[in-house]
């Protein structure tokens, strides 16, 4: 048999199926992954399994080693995988790796062992030599690398010895692969023999054996239990039990314990009851899952207008069907409210996966998702792979984030994902928003997704009005602060009513840089081509791109005069807050405060319970949060995304504003909003505050038609980075020479191709490394042009003048 492999040591520049034969002893199924040789030393890699067919394969090199006793992925799932390498300009291995908790992978540890025989003398000059052949001797003759390593302090020193060793061959090195997480078992005792044999047993034991009466009276009751809770009801020890096993009354055996945190259900009301607009919308979904071609669905409704009850009834009658159900929402901090709501109605029925889970509790997770015990599954980006069988329906709330978009590779988006496997796997795709994407409401319009509308918040509540504060007349009538009076006044009447605030700022820390007063300088990262922004919850400067921190210097080190703090920021806000309403206590989120201990579920969970009159944070507060005495919302600079570098600047700023807005009034009580800007006549701003998504649609979508933009168009950036910046800009002016020659060509003059570049990326340098990228627009990005874009950046990796350059080609993203 040979079998078609993905390795994991493939680069893109080679990456393809490679074939290898399969010992006989040996069952190999597509889904496993295996140790294979690879290259021309033969060292071990790991690889996925893609196919297996017939054939003797006799000059192929042989399968070491299968890893896994079953198959982890299925047939569609690994066709996932091909789209996903010709979509999104990865590697097979890389698609797959992406589908799976890291839990299941390996690590390598490598080990060194001290060849028999007699060798000559090591010469004088290598004395880290001779020292290791010592240590090795010392240490039995065989060791670990890392155990190696860290007895030397110059790590070229090491490797130039070691090298020497295996010329000489006077060591050998062998690779081990290691779990990262191992499934959890637990001791488990049973009866062996029946209740009465047990019970007439324990009734003649002496006073002695009082405590294997008490075991046998346990088990005769409930049959079977771990032995940790047997020993914590009874007070016996495990060597009691395991004396009961040797008298023949008690059978010990392990069993697997998934290590799944309890979900806490929300307080919820038992009967949910949908308004006429939503029975609508959940009868006319509900009849499109059951159709044999479900398609794709937009659900559009303004904040508050109860999408999530729809989306709950609708996952019921799903699961009603034996199906399986996803529900994926952009951000982690919305994933604990919504799974509490998801547990007061499905139970145990309910898996959650996301980035912020231990890894072992995510690998337990998708196995229950994978044993069939979790049929609905709510996560972030990456519960898009879960192992849900006889899929029925997907779910993404706020469709619109760039959050479901990877920034690494492979750079995959969940909505695109999403939607091949509702194809594939006959589920119906659900995108839902208050503010739908430009492409996802065009697409709805023009008939390829079915469009269901909420047009009014449940229970007929009225949207918050909104005041736009300009900031310039403050700053004339000599206010420099972050809050506006109306926005201080409003935050005083709010809290004097027993109400809540909720303060939006998408910028963390305290200030945007620190500024010289006398020689105008302001402190710049080292490695990367940025201001550092000043931390005051630690008197520190850090860089938001590489994590570079240093402590803030007394004085300018050009000229030595004093600094002027630049910007706004969370912390600063914090700051004046404290200074304006000491009485009044604060919560902030953002990613200088959430962390393993003080989660996002923490955070809100403070804010909500404890009734905190403020909660500070960035974009995690703006969207998905059900708070009901929020009535309040303060945008503190409305125009931070509005002149991004970007074709969706429009679209991002005035979604953002839109979102938090409807955070306030979801109770009983009227919502207000303030926004603050400098510039309040901008279209955009008045009609987020408006709240008119059509209007803003209509606008946005002519800008896009002249522009040629998606849904019109696609957009591929080809970004090239590298230590050597003029390497780099070589490297990216021959892909540009490379890529216009074959565009002249009439085949895809349709296709109305625009090359522009290269062009320094907006932060020119990160972490040491030069950035520059290709902006390429055409007006369908179609397989025959991808398949040009993946063979020039394989001809362009394989190339040794561009050793030292990474490049990668990321289609219709958000930078």
């Amino acid at each position: 048999m040979i079998a078609k492999i993905a390795v994991s040591a493939a680069t893109f520049a080679i990456d393809k199926p490679y074939s290898y034969r399969v010992p006989l002893s040996m069952r190999l199924e597509p889904g496993m992954r295996v140790i294979v040789p690879f290259g021309r030393g033969n060292k071990q890699a790991e690889g996925v399994v893609l196919s297996v067919e017939a054939g003797s394969g006799e000059e192929l090199k042989s399968v070491e080693r299968c890893l896994d006793e079953e198959s982890l992925l299925s047939g569609e799932m690994l066709r996932l995988a091909a789209f996903m390498r010709e979509r999104y300009f990865c590697t097979f291995f890389d698609a797959i790796r992406v589908m799976l908790p890291g839990g299941l992978w390996f690590r390598t540890r490598e080990s060194y062992t001290l060849s028999e025989g007699a060798f000559p003398p090591i010469p004088e000059e290598k004395p880290a030599a001779a020292a290791i052949v010592a240590l090795l001797r010392e240490l039995g003759g065989e060791v670990s690398e890392e155990t190696l390593r860290g007895a030397w302090a110059d790590p070229a020193e090491f490797r130039e010895a070691i090298a020497y060793l295996r010329r000489r061959k006077q060591i050998t090195s062998r690779e081990d692969f290691l779990r990262r997480t191992g499934d959890k078992t637990e001791q488990i005792a049973e009866l062996a023999a029946s209740a009465e044999e047990a019970m007439d047993f324990a009734s003649h034991r002496p006073k002695s054996a009082a405590m294997q009466r008490a075991v046998l009276e346990l088990l005769c009751s409930v049959g079977s239990a771990p032995v940790k809770e047997i020993c914590y009801f009874t007070g016996a020890t495990a060597a009691t039990v395991k004396r009961l096993e040797k008298l023949g009354y008690v059978r010990l055996f392990r069993e697997e314990k998934l290590r799944c945190r309890e979900i806490r259900p929300a307080e919820a009301p038992k009967e949910l009851i949908l308004n006429r607009e939503q029975q609508a919308a959940l009868e006319g979904l509900s009849q499109q899952m059951t159709q044999p071609e479900p398609g794709a669905a937009l659900l559009y409704g303004v904040t508050g207008s109860g999408k999530t009850t729809v989306y709950i009834k609708l996952i019921a009658r799903c699961l009603s069907l034996g199906k399986t159900a996803m529900l994926l929402v952009p951000e982690i901090a919305l994933t604990p409210q919504l799974l509490g709501f998801m547990a007061a109605y499905f139970g145990d029925s309910v898996a959650v996966l996301h980035s912020s889970l231990p890894a072992t509790e995510r690998y337990d997770q998708w196995k229950r998702v994978k044993q069939g015990l979790a049929r609905l599954v709510v996560g972030t980006r990456s519960a898009v792979f879960a192992p849900c069988g006889n899929l029925g329906l997907v779910i993404l709330d706020e469709e619109q984030e760039h959050t479901y978009k990877s920034e690494n590779s492979p750079r995959y988006c969940a909505r695109e994902v999403a939607l091949w496997r509702g194809v594939k796997e006959h589920a119906l795709v659900l995108l839902g928003s208050a503010t739908p994407s430009v492409e996802t409401m065009y697409r709805a319009k023009t008939g390829v997704y079915r469009l269901y509308t909420l047009p009014n918040r449940y229970n007929g509540r009225e949207l918050p009005s909104v005041e736009i504060v300009d900031m310039r007349q403050e700053i004339e009538n000599g206010n420099d602060s972050a809050f506006s009076v109306a926005l201080q006044t409003a935050i005083r009447t709010a809290a004097g009513a027993g109400k809540q605030t909720i303060l939006f700022l998408n910028r963390r820390g305290n200030s945007r840089a620190l500024v010289c007063v006398d020689c105008r300088e302001a402190p710049e990262c080292p490695r990367c081509s940025a201001r550092l922004t000043y931390h005051s919850a630690n008197e520190r400067l850090m860089c938001h791109y590489c994590g570079f921190t240093q402590p803030v210097p007394k004085r300018c080190p050009r000229c030595g005069g004093p600094f002027k703090r630049i910007g706004l920021g969370t912390q600063k806000v914090q700051e004046e807050l404290g200074e304006l309403f000491p009485e009044l206590a604060v919560e902030r989120m953002d990613a200088d405060t959430v962390n393993a201990a003080n989660t996002h579920e923490k955070i809100l969970e403070r804010f909500r319970d404890n009734r905190v009159p403020i909660l500070i944070g960035t974009q995690m507060v703006a969207k998905g949060l059900n708070l009901p005495d929020v009535t309040l919302v303060g945008v503190l600079d409305g125009d931070l995304s509005i002149y991004m570098d970007s074709y969706r600047a429009a679209e991002t700023t005035f979604n953002m504003l839109t979102q938090v807005i409807g955070r306030a009034g979801r109770g009983d009580s009227a919502g207000r909003a303030v926004i603050q800007t400098m510039v309040p006549e901008h279209r955009v701003i008045q009609l987020a505050a408006r709240q008119d998504y059509d209007g803003f649609y209509e606008m946005e979508i002519a800008l896009r038609r002249l522009q040629g933009c998606p849904p019109f168009g696609d957009a591929a950036t080809i970004s090239f980075s590298g230590p050597d910046e003029a390497r780099v800009l070589r490297g990216a002016a021959v892909f540009r020479d490379s890529l216009s020659r074959i565009l002249q060509n009439p085949a895809f003059a349709a296709a109305a191709p625009v090359l522009l570049g290269p062009a320094p990326c907006p932060v020119p340098k990160i972490n040491y490394n030069y950035r520059y990228r290709l902006s390429f627009r055409c007006k369908r990005l179609d397989r025959e042009l991808r398949r040009v874009l993946a063979e020039l950046l394989r001809q362009f990796l394989r190339d040794g003048a561009n050793r030292g350059v990474s490049a990668f080609v990321d289609v219709n993203g958000y930078d």
